[in-house]
């Protein structure tokens, strides 16, 4: 008797499309069988003009109950990172009821209004926005009570080159996703890869994203106070970009890696003595620059997995991780794979990724969000 899992994951490298779809679609019958209740589609962007027929083949085949999918610069498949290559992954999960979600921009009188958004107040959002057609920051908004995952599509540099899938429909445009039912408890593991340096400093004077003063004084002259007193080792680091934290919870004592929001430092003003950050940023605010390099990340994410269980997970990574940040590949894939002492996992590599830390939605940069499902 054929044992039939709850959650499946499989990767195809084959660059035909047909072919691909053919290859992970016969190995989910085999491990989750028929009609999964949910089904997430990833494709690399060789894949493209093609992802409606997998999508086709997914539905005629599996028959999953719900569809989401998108096209991506990299895939991710078991302990995988298939990079810039021709690839398909696919993973489906019985057991694991989901509402459709089609959002989109609609123009009007005072500008664009998003419109789909989810009314529910419970539940998980996994959702796969178009980055130059759908305005993210929508999902972060404070009334939206629904933990948001996920990451956005990847594949084009270019409005209109990416492709998202929800169910049979096809979009070049806007947000697809899937409201998980309350009762799927899925946890989430955030990793941005970053480590404090210097001391911490509050806001005491800024204009938006624009930071004038920290702790009384200029803030770049903040900055130099923090990099004359770097030893050489952090200061090699810098060549690979300077970060700045903020503090999530300022009701904590002490701050750590994991209690700020990495946001880049985007510029810097002599003459005023302002740093650009990309956010905003209030008085009163607790900052800390940050480094990251790929020793650091590769710890933050064991780290944050280290006693992690889970019977399967979805990996959002951003594009600038991979061989663009760790010495070989497969680095993100590989930690989580392991952790879950190889469970299925799946993902893409994306233009940004959405996860929450204490209790509040992100999007993030050059960062892993796992979402890990019971």
């Amino acid at each position: 008797m054929q044992v039939v899992s709850r959650y499946g994951a499989a990767l195809s490298e084959h660059p035909d499309s047909a072919s691909a779809a053919g290859e992970v679609i016969g190995e989910l019958l085999e491990t989750v069988g028929p009609s999964p209740d949910l089904a997430v589609l990833f494709a690399s962007a060789s894949h493209r003009e093609e992802i409606g027929e997998v999508a086709d083949a997914v539905h005629r085949v599996l028959a999953p109950a719900a569809l989401l999918g998108a096209t991506a610069v990299s895939v991710i498949g078991g302990p995988l990172e298939v990079q810039e290559r021709p690839a398909v992954s696919l993973w489906a999960a019985a057991q694991c009821p989901a509402q459709p979600v089609r959002m989109d921009v609609v123009a009007g009188p005072d500008g664009g209004t998003v419109r789909g958004m989810p009314d529910a107040g419970e539940g998980t959002l996994l959702v796969l926005p178009d980055p130059f057609s759908f305005p993210s920051e929508a999902l972060l908004n404070d009334r939206l009570a629904v933990k948001v995952v996920g990451g956005l599509a990847s594949a084009a540099g270019r409005p209109g080159g990416n492709r998202l899938v929800l169910g049979h429909q096809v979009f070049s445009d806007g947000a697809a996703g899937v409201l998980l039912d309350p009762g799927v408890e899925v946890r989430t593991v955030v990793s941005q890869g970053c480590r404090p340096i210097g001391r911490p400093f509050t806001v005491t004077k800024a204009e938006g994203n624009i930071v004038l003063e920290m702790g009384g004084r200029t803030a770049v002259d903040r900055l130099r106070e923090t990099l004359l007193a770097l030893d050489e080792a952090d200061r090699s680091l810098l060549a690979k970009g300077l970060h700045i934290g903020i503090v999530i919870d300022e009701h904590k004592p002490d701050f750590d890696r994991g209690d700020f929001l990495i946001r880049g430092l985007i510029g810097a003003d002599e003459e005023t003595g302002a740093l650009a950050v990309g956010d905003s940023v209030g008085v009163g605010t607790t900052l800390q620059f940050q480094v990251r390099d790929a020793a650091t990340a590769d710890e933050d994410l064991r780290e944050l997995m280290a006693g992690a269980s889970a019977g399967s997970a979805l990996v959002f990574t951003c594009n600038g991780r991979g061989t663009h940040l760790f010495d070989g590949p497969d680095h993100d894939a590989a930690v989580v794979h392991e952790a879950l002492e190889r469970a299925p996992v799946a993902g893409m590599f994306c233009a940004g990724e959405f996860g929450p830390i204490a209790g509040r939605n992100f999007l993030h940069g050059f960062t892993a969000s796992v979402v890990l499902f019971p």
